[in-house]
């Protein structure tokens, strides 16, 4: 087969790319390589990517509809990977129109593109960000019709692109919402790689509330398999990706981290932010009936493995811009 994978340099994409790589797929993957983190560490995820003969990459923007059409007319695609997001919540506070460019818009011009080359597979990247103030465990019937941060609409908003293009034009859809995605050589906005980068340097880390937050968090390799696994043809499905166990606090995650690293954290507490979710718990049934998925991997198996990576990679700065 092959394959379009968007956001491609990125944590979850690259994992992806690997895969399908690994599998014999050709892939097409394309990322606008922008700056809200460090772009070193996403060039070090395609130098592995670049190793293979079957991948073929071209930074380009999928708010850019001219290149977007002249890629899929150079291309015969069995099915698109939608992977390409602003995330993070607190980000989008303060940028919330680049959420809704890349997230909505960029998720429309490839759903219309797809439309006149004749590609009928798309598979969504969305978030349990959605979720927030539901009752736990999160199952995908519930209405997630009040998102609490830009991020969560913008992601809204992409799945409702995306069904309508199934009603009209009859797509097969999958989308599958992740659950706290960690791993080696993620996102150093997030809490795990801020937590690991402080206590390995002897520095405080920063836990906002009293660290009893809770997440269900999944390993990128089984976000990676369960991505791969919802190509199938589905109809319209909205699928979780989780953990799928009781969710983790965060005091329990830092303790992990020491473990790993063999040294003590000193926390700061600061303000919960108002987009912050308390909790977050996958109800993942529906992902093991429809896609025979469910996780492998570990907390304590997945914490080593990122804390080593990690370690490897100590010399290089990976910075985040801050809101």
């Amino acid at each position: 087969m092959k394959y379009l994978v968007t956001g491609a340099a990125g944590f979850i994409a690259a994992r992806t790319c690997q895969m399908l790589l690994e599998q014999g797929h050709e892939v097409v993957g394309v990322d606008n390589l922008n700056d809200y983190y460090d772009p070193r560490l996403k060039e070090l995820r395609l130098e592995a990517l670049r190793m293979h003969p079957g991948f073929h990459f071209q930074r380009l923007d999928i708010e850019d509809a001219p290149a977007l059409s002249t890629l899929f007319a150079a291309h015969r695609f069995d099915a698109v990977f939608n992977l390409a997001a602003r995330a993070g919540v607190r980000y989008s506070m303060a940028h919330p129109e680049v959420y809704l460019t890349t997230n909505a818009l960029g998720t429309l011009h490839l759903l219309d593109r797809m439309r006149a080359h004749g590609v009928k597979k798309f598979v969504l990247a969305s978030t349990s960000s959605l979720y927030a103030g539901q009752a736990m465990p999160f199952v995908e019937t519930l209405p997630v019709n009040t998102p609490i941060s830009p991020y969560a609409a913008s992601k809204k908003a992409a799945e409702a692109l995306a069904y309508s293009y199934h009603h009209l034009y009859g797509f097969d859809v999958s989308v599958v919402r992740y659950f706290t995605v960690y791993g080696p050589a993620g996102r150093p906005d997030m809490a795990v790689y801020r937590f690991i980068e402080g206590i390995s340097r002897g520095k405080r880390i920063e836990v906002f509330g009293d660290g009893l937050q809770a997440r269900d968090f999944t390993y990128v390799d089984d976000i990676a398999r369960g991505t791969i696994a919802a190509v199938r043809p589905l109809g319209f499905e909205t699928i979780n990706l989780g953990g799928g166990a009781n969710p983790v606090e965060l005091r329990t995650l830092i303790g992990l981290i020491e473990a790993a690293l063999g040294k003590k954290a000193e926390v700061n507490h600061g303000a919960v932010h108002a987009a912050d979710v308390k909790a977050t718990w996958a109800d993942i049934a529906k992902a093991e009936r429809l896609l025979g998925w469910k996780p492998q991997v570990s907390l304590e198996e997945g914490v080593r493995a990122t804390v080593a990576w990690h370690l490897a990679h100590a010399d290089r700065a990976f910075a985040v811009n801050e809101a």
